[in-house]
């Protein structure tokens, strides 16, 4: 968490020092479901929206760091058979998103350009739920303490800005396990998920 705000700290200095800086608000629509190594659990997409900060350094090459409240998760699903026992649980994750982009101008118009972007992702868990069946068919593995509290992931897509507004268009891949293993499940669960936001540049 210190190394964070130290990242965050020296950008906002680097920016103040050179000027050359957008700020703004922004909203996202994000889809977020769990990949697992294990081929009988089924995870089903989850649809929510999100919103914070972001600011751009530079110009044709640019840092985009932003901070975003964001909610993630997904439901998981077996069916039961001869051998295991159904599991029907849904993890609900509600996290500050850090996000530090490198972006790159691809096509300028005069109003607006066309950019890429990709960077590492810090997402700080604040809140966790999972769900609990009580039916005797199934069993439930994954716990709230199960979750870890750190999640990296790493982001690539790109951007369309207009006059004031920038639009972004990316993809989400977790790199560490949100769920490593639970009753002696391995799981190796992490989170994959797609995002398009609206930011308005008022700087």
């Amino acid at each position: 968490m210190k190394k964070i705000l130290f990242v965050l700290l020296l950008t906002l200095s680097a920016s103040l020092a050179f000027g050359q800086f957008t700020l703004g608000p922004k909203i996202g629509y994000t889809t977020s479901k769990l990949s697992t190594e294990l081929e009988d659990i089924h995870s089903s997409i989850k649809e929510d929206f999100d919103f914070g900060l972001f600011m751009r350094i530079g110009r044709k090459v640019h840092l985009q760091p932003e901070i975003i409240w964001t909610s993630k998760g997904a439901h998981l699903e077996r069916t039961e058979n001869s051998n295991l026992k159904a599991i029907n649980q849904e993890i609900k994750l509600k996290t500050i998103d850090i996000p530090l982009h490198l972006g790159f101008r691809l096509v300028n118009f005069g109003v607006g350009n066309i950019r890429f972007l990709f960077g590492p992702n810090a997402s700080i868990v604040v809140d966790k739920t999972v769900s609990i069946q009580e039916k005797e068919e199934y069993i439930n593995p994954i716990k709230t303490a199960d979750i870890e509290d750190l999640i990296w992931a790493v982001n690539v897509g790109g951007g369309i800005d207009l006059f004031m507004f920038t639009i972004d268009v990316k993809a989400q891949f977790g790199i560490n396990d949100i769920v490593e293993q639970a009753d002696n499940i391995d799981f190796h669960a992490k989170t994959n998920l797609f995002i398009v936001s609206l930011g308005w540049k008022i700087f």
